[in-house]
């Protein structure tokens, strides 16, 4: 299990509410949430951009809440509720936590915001610039690169 936020007793429609109002903060509107089953997602307009986060929500019939990792006992269907709404709190404060980052960098201009969100840009068919750039660099990874000295190909390892 990841270790930022692991024990957050913030619930997950708090959590909502402090992403919505960081998004205001920085000029977004036109929210949208959903979750459905394994999957939460937040959309929003920002400077003229649709952007949206879609997140993988745990299994609730994953192993992992199922036994307790050191004696590998089951553990009782409370604890394993209790531990895999935790997992979901802890997946929506990362969110919040990232979305913040990303907008304080934009404001302190480190980056832009079409270099810091890029992957979650909507287009204008719907699907993300990551869902149709992801396949792409994967594809382009199947062959080895070729570089012109030793240098390049050191600088790539």
């Amino acid at each position: 299990m990841p270790t930022y936020a692991c024990t957050t007793t913030v619930s997950v429609e708090k959590t909502k509410v402090e992403i919505e109002r960081i998004l205001k903060r920085y000029g977004a509107n036109a929210f949208v949430n959903s979750g459905y089953r394994e999957q939460a997602m937040i959309q929003f307009l920002l400077r003229g951009r649709v952007l949206r986060f879609v997140i993988t929500l745990p299994s609730k019939s994953d192993p992992v809440f199922e036994r307790i990792p050191k004696s590998q006992q089951l553990r009782d269907p409370e604890a394993q509720e209790a531990i895999w709404q935790q997992a979901i709190r802890q997946r929506w404060r990362a969110l919040q936590l990232i979305i913040k980052a990303k907008l304080e960098a934009i404001d302190a201009a480190i980056t832009t915001l079409d270099e810091e969100f890029l992957g979650w840009i909507v287009l204008p068919d719907g699907a993300t610039v990551g869902q149709r750039m992801i396949p792409q660099v994967a594809e382009a990874y199947k062959f080895p690169m070729l570089t012109s000295s030793r240098t390049d190909r050191a600088t790539l390892r």
